[in-house]
């Protein structure tokens, strides 16, 4: 019977790689029609011999780019794969660990260990490491229940927290019996989450029938949604509004007896103007899921005297030249305090992207 000898695995940091093993990496994944998402941090490879026979990408606690050479499949190559990227990423502090893949990947992943949490038809399953992640989450969430008919969720960057998510936040208080505020919790804004939960949590300070929640990880951030799987770029857009969505619908939501989601109009942006669009689409459509129906209230900027829209990318264009003065007029004065404090000698560039700031739902 024909033997080959076990593969060896080696982990490869993509700044800087041995020479050609991205080409050779690229390669493998163009075989199983995929691309190579361009924030992946770290490779765990197998090569039998001088040749690769698989991959597999990481990028903080999100596995990528899985892939096994035609040849090798059947060899339990996958399942090893996702054995050593999942040691790598504890090895880092990454314990709980997510997977997007396409669905016919579903059952072969879930045979590796990792548990599907939502499904968009053909086009996209998100796993997890774990089968009580989200459940687990969902009883956390419900130590903040409170009774009502109406009960409201806003989610936001808040990158920084300015009047217009303070008028959102107000207006939406005001019809619920209470109201849940989300703030995005991964760090790829130009603001740290800190510094963000902490004017979000002082600018709402005097509503009495708030509660704000740190983000999970189970709220998806655009910035890290993978494509490598999805050939066309609007589908990546869409396929990351509807996973969000779906997890907010289907666990969210229930745990919390959320009936109403608020948003803010998007003026400016146009994939947070479709995500609005979306959440009409996927929360409200009472045939979309089993779970009850949620609905959707779109509400329209606060807007300077002028009549322009207040936009956090306004604050931190004033804020990166300099001209604190002209914030005071667009800003709580909770956030005010903060940017006189911490940020009225100099301000950083994005952490990130530079000058490309990241956009998340309502308000930035």
């Amino acid at each position: 019977m024909f033997s080959r000898d076990e593969p060896d695995f080696y982990v490869i940091s993509v700044s800087q790689p041995p020479k050609g093993m991205l080409e050779d990496i690229r390669a493998l994944l163009q075989q199983s029609q995929l691309g190579m998402d361009d924030d992946i941090e770290q490779f765990v490879v197998a090569c039998s011999g001088r040749r690769l026979v698989g991959c597999a990408g990481l990028v903080s606690n999100i596995i990528k780019c899985v892939a096994v050479a035609a040849d090798w499949r059947g060899e339990n190559l996958s399942a090893r794969l996702l054995g050593e990227v999942e040691n790598l990423a504890v090895s880092g502090g990454k314990f709980h660990l997510f997977l997007y893949t396409r669905p016919s990947n579903r059952e072969r992943f879930r045979g590796c260990g990792f548990y599907p949490l939502v499904q968009w038809d053909d086009v996209a399953v998100l796993m997890e490491n774990t089968p009580v992640g989200i459940s687990q989450y969902c009883c956390g969430l419900q130590r903040h229940y409170h009774h009502g008919q109406r009960i409201g969720a806003v989610v936001m960057n808040a990158n920084p927290f300015t009047l217009g998510h303070r008028f959102l936040t107000e207006q939406a208080a005001a019809t619920c019996d209470w109201l849940h505020v989300f703030v995005v919790s991964e760090d790829v804004s130009y603001f740290p989450f800190q510094e963000r939960l902490e004017m979000v949590r002082m600018g709402v300070a005097d509503l009495p029938n708030v509660t704000v929640h740190v983000g999970s990880e189970y709220l998806i951030s655009r910035a890290t949604f993978p494509g490598y799987f999805l050939k066309d770029a609007g589908l990546v857009n869409q396929a990351w509004s509807v996973m969000d969505l779906l997890i907010f619908r289907q666990y969210i939501a229930p745990a919390l007896g959320i009936t109403h989601r608020f948003v803010g109009s998007e003026p400016f942006c146009q994939v947070t103007h479709q995500y609005n669009c979306d959440m009409h689409d996927w929360l409200e459509a009472p045939a979309r899921l089993a779970s009850q129906p949620l609905k959707v209230t779109e509400l329209p900027r606060k807007r300077h005297a002028s009549g322009r829209a207040i936009s956090a990318s306004e604050v931190r264009a004033l804020l990166r030249t300099h001209q604190l003065p002209r914030i005071r007029d667009i800003v709580p004065p909770s956030t005010y305090a903060h940017l006189e404090q911490h940020y009225s000698a100099t301000a950083p560039a994005d952490p990130v992207h530079g000058d490309v700031l990241i956009i998340s739902p309502s308000l930035c």
